[in-house]
């Protein structure tokens, strides 16, 4: 082995001293370039005593100068050099016998994942998903909110939007550029990826001519605050030491470019270590730079960058890869038969593809969150119905547990900011712009709700100009550790779901409940936006009985509001009066409701909320409900017949009218159905025949079945709702929904409270109006 120093000669201090003036560099800062903490190192060089070979040689590289012209060379050292050059003749021989050796090394490094909540060791080939990667990284590109807006898609997730940009593979990535920053967001996957690239090098399926060398940087600097000089070559050396790999072997093949360096996590070293650490690493990439080098990062680093490295970013799952990923959960992780794990992924997309689960589905795109899904699904083969708490959850590990794991400190990142601060920031950046209609936010306005958090703490200083820059820092910090916040484009942010935007902003409305706060809450029941916001606020107010009642009013605003609307509500209430009380009131009503609407209206015999609110629904209708159902069918379809297709729905039309069986107690209402449905001609009638009678007698008869309707159940009424008319009872049934659903949502409600809504959902009553 050579020795562990070096010097420089004569000449070659002279040659140095020349390259140090062309740089123009002082001594500290060639220091910093090399990962010194002093430059004791540097004059020492500069003044020919012997310094630790490793830092020799990144002092030379830094000076971009030759270290065989430098250093004093002793027979020792010849002997080393000549070695090295033999050892370049063969490098193939070299590359195959280190990646010999090192083989069991990377399978233990790299072979095995522990995935969240799994007790046991996973192996990385049986859970791993290849990824995609996106070459085009969105927050590079300068656009406008409005350009933005549009390319939502009507709010369409970003996640799938980038199901639109061009992707591809992650490994074609490697073999297309030498040098990549990997960028993801937290739990996107970047470690498992660079793990397996590592693992599919070394058991020759990928790259097999190089060596695969994969370092957790946050690991490396760990070591670093103990051993100051050491440098990532020293490093990988160490690590590889019971390998009995040289370190002329090592430096050679890295000198050739035959490794493939895997840097993982360069997020995970921010702190008073990270400029040291950089620098180390840019040192190690300059000196070996004919290497191919990937290194993963949560978040572009915008105050440093390395020379010549492409930026790709990490795409989100799509549904072939979330369906994919499930299989193999099933499979290897739930331990199921292969046609067990089949069926149990196929019931989770079902699931998941559920219109009610849509939020779920765009969580799921993240392989964390997706892990996060399959355990809760594992257990009950269903999602939560308690959205608030499944959310919280989800919200916690990003926050909370997904640093613990990864053993990351968060005073490492915002010394000054504890999670109650950022959790209570992020609340009130998603109000102010969820209030205003907004899903993005600029950098400015991000900075001044900031800045006006920071100043109402009493331990800040209130220097405008200091905050505004610490509350750049903060959105970044927010961005890089947790992921919530995404700059969509330059200086343009939203938060990485929509949920968690609809979460805070619940979280600051709840935090604040006096009355002006909750009425200006209530005054949104109507936007559907506002839906999910909502259900959340009613999960975490303590007390929901103040809030629901606000609701309530509001529902009943809505009804005298719209006078058509109300005396429709009358009649709905008069009607489900005359209805055996077997069944709850507010499910008859919103039965009667539904069922009187005009055929072409979306809600028109909708019995989904009647079923909801009473369960014996779903065992069959009582004859009164089927005879009014029935009445309805056979009323819509003459309501929608026109002469050119009453020859081929004459037979539906004769069916309709057919409900003797219905009718067994009620022998009028069947004779006067059975004299209007006699008055129909005959079906053997030609096609032409048939036409000239719908078009001359059809109203009349439409108008006739009608009059029965009404005059036997009070049915039928033409109401002659305006368009206006119908959006007031779309409007008014979803504010109805919307309280049934906030009543299943909370147990914080005062059991009288409870009964009264319940009973009196779409009912008119009366009402005190303001003013």
């Amino acid at each position: 082995m050579s020795k562990r120093s070096l010097q420089a000669s004569t000449e070659g201090i002279r040659k140095a001293k020349q390259a140090f003036k062309r740089k123009g560099w002082t001594q500290e800062y060639l220091a910093a370039e090399v990962g010194l903490e002093t430059r004791q190192s540097i004059w020492k060089f500069f003044t020919g005593k012997p310094i630790d070979r490793h830092v020799f040689n990144d002092i030379c590289s830094a000076l971009e100068l030759d270290i065989s012209k430098i250093s004093q060379q002793s027979d020792e050292d010849n002997l080393s050099l000549e070695r090295h050059e033999y050892n370049s003749l063969d490098i193939e021989y070299l590359v195959q016998k280190l990646r010999s050796v090192c083989e069991d090394r990377i399978q233990t490094q790299c072979g095995i994942l522990h995935l969240l909540d799994i007790a046991r060791p996973i192996y990385l080939n049986d859970i791993y998903i290849d990824i995609n990667v996106c070459e085009e990284i969105p927050r590079k590109q300068w656009l406008e909110i409005d350009d933005l807006q549009k390319l939502s898609f009507d709010n369409i997730s970003a996640s799938s939007r980038q199901e639109y940009q061009k992707q591809i593979r992650g490994l074609a990535a490697i073999t297309k550029y030498p040098k990549i920053i990997l960028l993801g967001k937290v739990g996107a996957g970047k470690t498992t990826f660079l793990q397996s690239v590592a693992l599919s090098c070394a058991q020759g399926n990928f790259q097999s001519n190089h060596l695969a060398i994969f370092i957790n940087l946050k690991s490396f600097a760990e070591d670093v605050k103990d051993f100051h000089q050491l440098s990532l070559f020293q490093y990988i050396h160490n690590f590889w030491m019971n390998c009995e790999i040289s370190e002329t072997e090592l430096s050679t093949v890295l000198l050739h470019g035959r490794a493939l360096v895997l840097l993982d996590g360069l997020d995970e070293i921010i702190g008073d270590n990270y400029n040291r650490i950089f620098n180390k690493i840019r040192t190690f990439i300059n000196k070996f730079y004919k290497n191919k080098v990937i290194i993963s990062c949560r978040s572009i680093l915008h105050d440093s960058s390395f020379h010549g490295f492409t930026e790709v970013e990490i795409a989100d799952f799509n549904k072939l890869k979330i369906t994919e990923f499930v299989n193999k959960w099933f499979l290897s992780v739930v331990q199921n038969s292969p046609v067990t794990s089949q069926i149990l992924t196929n019931k989770f997309m079902h699931k998941l593809e559920l219109i009610e689960n849509i939020h779920i589905l765009e969580l799921c795109r993240t392989p964390l969150l997706l892990i996060f899904c399959c355990l809760l699904f594992q257990s009950a083969t269903d999602f939560p119905s308690g959205n608030f708490e499944f959310y919280k959850q989800a919200l916690n590990i990003l926050l909370v547990r997904w640093d613990e794991i990864k053993g990351i400190s968060d005073r490492q990142f915002t010394p000054n900011l504890s999670l109650l601060d950022k959790v209570k920031l992020l609340s009130r950046i998603a109000a102010s712009s969820f209030y205003e209609g907004d899903y993005f936010i600029t950098e400015t306005k991000l900075q001044q709700i900031i800045t006006d958090y920071l100043l109402e703490q009493s331990n800040i200083k209130t220097d405008t100009d200091a905050l505004e820059m610490e509350s750049q820092k903060i959105i970044k910090i927010i961005e890089l550790q947790h992921g919530l916040l995404i700059e969509r484009a330059r200086g343009i942010y939203s938060f990485s779901h929509l949920i968690f935007q609809q979460y805070f902003t619940a979280k600051e409305i709840v935090t604040h409940t006096d009355s002006q706060t909750l009425q200006n809450f209530v005054a949104r029941l109507c936007d559907h936006r506002w839906y999910q916001v909502f259900l959340f606020s009613i999960s975490m107010i303590k007390s929901a009985d103040n809030l629901l009642k606000l609701i309530k009013q509001k529902i009943d605003h809505l009804a005298v509001n719209n006078i058509k609307l109300y005396r429709f509500l009358q009649w709905v209430e008069r009607k489900s009066y005359q209805i055996s009380s077997i069944y709850e009131r507010a499910s008859v009503r919103a039965f009667y409701y539904t069922i009187a609407l005009p055929p072409e209206h979306p809600l028109a015999c909708n019995q989904d909320l009647a079923i909801t609110l009473e369960h014996q629904f779903t065992g069959g209708l009582s004859i009164e409900l089927a005879i009014d159902l029935a009445l309805i069918h056979a009323l819509a379809v003459s309501l929608t017949m026109t002469a050119d297709i009453f020859f081929a729905r004459l037979s539906a039309l004769n069916l309709a009218l057919d409900l003797k069986h219905l009718l067994i107690d009620d022998r009028c209402l069947h004779t006067s159905l059975q004299y209007l449905k006699h008055q129909l001609p005959s079906a053997t009638q030609g096609r032409e025949s048939l036409k000239n009678w719908w078009f001359a007698n059809g109203q009349a008869w439409t108008e006739e079945l009608r009059n029965l309707m009404i005059n036997y159940r009070q049915l039928g009424l033409n109401w002659q709702f305006n368009q206006q008319d119908l959006q007031d009872l779309q409007q008014y049934w979803n504010a109805n929904k919307l309280l049934i659903d906030c009543l299943k949502c909370t147990r914080n409600i005062s059991p009288s409270l409870r009964s009264h809504l319940e009973t009196t959902l779409f009912l008119a009553g009366e009402i005190e109006l303001d003013g």
